[in-house]
């Protein structure tokens, strides 16, 4: 049982390992992702539900929140300095927000060039490609395809910068949770990261979750954690206070 449980869950998806799927997350709700079985990576992007030009912006979500990665008490912004997501419980302390996902050439490369033809659900699908299959759902394509959140994995700069992947940083049972600041189109793969050293193929399922929850408090974490958060907030306070009546389908 998980903490979700003492909740409303709307919806439950296992999503297998080198799958992708999509949803739009309404503010009201959250989504919490759980590492089933230990060494998962789910990458992550986040659009504006009702104006998918405005999407999450790595470079500003670092640098507003003085951080190289992100955790429990953060917030994903979008290129308009307001609020997609915040992460409101998380038990592995530490995702990585500035590695994307790997291309074609390098899983051929480590993997082995398996096609779909030979191999059926088990062929070697790249991140890049399988997001790209996903944002063709919402209109999208190659230009929107842009940096990833990698939860459940971390990446380390050793002292001249080289980045490092530490294996076996999300154990089984690990979660994550989003909560929707706006109606916000989320976008998700669980293909390996492209820094994680094995050569074996055996990517890893993820469990989503759509919870209910309520509006985040004046005291909450994510408000609180840093100055910028609280402009964040205040930034989408404006921009909903002008957006009564519009709905959504989620899909």
């Amino acid at each position: 049982m998980t903490a979700s449980d003492s909740r409303h869950v709307v919806r439950r998806e296992r999503l297998p390992g080198a799958r992708s799927w999509s949803l739009e997350l309404r503010r009201g709700y959250a989504l919490r992702l759980t590492d089933e079985t230990g060494g998962a990576n789910c990458s992550a992007l986040f659009y504006n539900a009702r104006q998918l030009l405005e999407r999450y912006n790595m470079a500003d979500t670092l640098k507003a929140q003085y951080t190289a990665f992100l955790t429990r008490g953060h917030c994903c912004y979008s290129d308009m300095g307001r609020i997609l997501v915040s992460i409101t419980d998380d038990s592995c302390g530490w995702h990585d927000a500035y590695c994307g996902v790997s291309g074609p050439d390098e899983v051929a490369a480590r993997f082995g060039d398996l096609r779909y033809q030979q191999a059926r659900n088990g062929w070697h699908r790249s991140g890049r490609d399988s997001l790209l299959k996903e944002l063709g759902k919402w209109g999208m394509g190659l230009s929107d395809l842009d940096s990833t959140v990698n939860f459940f994995s971390k990446v380390v700069p050793d002292e001249d910068g080289a980045l490092s992947f530490v294996s076996g940083h999300s154990p089984a049972g690990s979660v994550v949770e989003l909560r929707a600041e706006m109606d916000v189109v989320v976008v998700l793969d669980t293909c390996p990261h492209p820094l994680d050293p094995a050569t074996v193929w055996a990517p890893k399922p993820v469990l989503c979750e759509v919870i209910e929850v309520p509006e985040a408090p004046d005291w909450d974490p994510c408000r609180l954690s840093r100055p910028e958060n609280a402009r964040g907030y205040a930034n989408n306070a404006l921009y909903h206070c002008q957006c009564h009546g519009q709905g959504g389908q989620a899909r």
